[in-house]
């Protein structure tokens, strides 16, 4: 039995994030204690939806709520301006109101796009976040980060927009293919990279139970890496230093995902990424010799992919680089570590502006 709490600082207060096995029979009353609303607009995508979507609704109105659901097509392509906009229709003309509050099922999509949509609809409405998938568990539903992605690059329109809770219940994990559990361990793995050697090991000798999403130890690893990525998130909610070191890996994952038009899932393009980005850092010398060999057998290990998919030339992933949003004069900008758990502060940046020259040459060598 898993039974976390993990609170997050933002600018406006504390939020928790609860990981608990069998959380959603509780509904209810978690949304009556952290975002009591006279209704609420469930937002989810299609596959989500059916799983989980009319069973949420009815444990709402069965204690005496209102509650309508939206849904979408599920997918990366989904998250465009156009989904918002059409769901940004739906609640006004539910006549979904101020004194309402959107609720986030699904996994990182769902949460990016019903965070957007809750930053935006009447100047701002409370969103409760439930993440279905680990990566979201782990990742994207902490932190306050929303938006959708626009032709330009992913993430690129967006805003910050702190939840009133996330609800975390791992039990939900089983129903996953194997394949998005270990999509979701990448980002788990990423927060070890970055700061701790102990999650790191972890990961590595809880991988079976972990792809197999048992839930106490899924559940157990979800608090952990909350817990790193909350402490990064405190010391710089809104990505002006210290919080760009969540983004290791990222800016050649986007890059692949952007050039595969999202074949390459974004769990995935984060194991690329990172496997990529620590080849670079050796490369220049910033990175201890061996670490991205280390990094590549763990990945390995988790059936996550450490070599070139088909449909992935160099080029283009170079030049969409060049609008990821962490770049300056149109040069792209990389988290760099100095070795496992430790990533070079850049001299107080956090980033290292990168020249194309070496970053062609770890990509033509892959």
């Amino acid at each position: 039995m898993v039974d976390e709490r993990v609170e997050v600082a933002s600018e406006g207060g504390t939020y928790p994030v609860l990981v608990r096995n069998g959380l959603l029979d509780d509904l209810p009353a978690l949304l009556q204690a952290y975002a009591p609303a006279l209704r609420y607009a469930v937002i989810s995508d299609r596959t989500v939806g059916g799983l989980y979507g009319e069973a949420v609704l009815a444990s709402i109105m069965g204690a005496g709520g209102q509650a309508t659901l939206h849904t979408f097509s599920p997918g990366e392509e989904s998250k465009n301006r156009s989904t918002w906009g059409t769901l940004t229709d739906e609640l006004l003309a539910s006549g979904f109101g101020r004194d309402g509050v959107v609720v986030a099922l699904g996994g990182g999509v769902t949460g990016d796009l019903a965070g957007f949509l809750a930053a935006t609809y009447m100047r701002g409405v409370p969103v409760v976040q439930i993440p279905t998938s680990l990566v979201a568990m782990v990742d994207a539903s902490v932190g306050g980060k929303t938006g959708v992605d626009v032709p330009a690059g992913k993430n690129l329109v967006g805003a910050f927009h702190p939840p009133r809770a996330v609800l975390a219940d791992p039990a939900v994990l089983r129903t996953l293919p194997r394949a998005q559990r270990a999509m979701g361990l990448a980002e788990a793995v990423k927060h070890g990279a970055i700061r701790s050697l102990d999650h790191l090991a972890a990961i590595r000798e809880g991988a079976g139970a972990l792809l197999e999403g048992e839930s106490a130890i899924s559940g157990r690893l979800v608090a952990a890496s909350v817990r790193i990525k909350a402490a990064v998130v405190a010391e710089d909610e809104r990505e002006g230093g210290l919080r760009r070191i969540l983004n290791f890996g990222h800016t050649l994952a986007h890059a692949i995902e952007s050039v595969t038009r999202f074949q390459v899932s974004h769990g995935e393009a984060v194991s690329l990424g990172m496997v990529l980005e620590a080849r670079l850092g050796e490369a220049l010398g910033v990175t201890r010799a061996g670490t991205a060999h280390e990094l590549t057998a763990l990945l390995a290990e988790l059936e996550l992919p450490v070599a070139r998919p088909e449909g992935c030339p160099s080029d283009p992933i170079l030049a969409a680089t060049r609008s990821d949003k962490k770049g300056t004069g149109g040069r792209a900008r990389y988290v760099l570590l100095r070795e496992l758990g430790i990533v070079d502060d850049a001299g107080g940046d956090w980033v290292h502006a990168v020249e194309d020259a070496a970053v062609r040459a770890v990509l033509l060598d892959w």
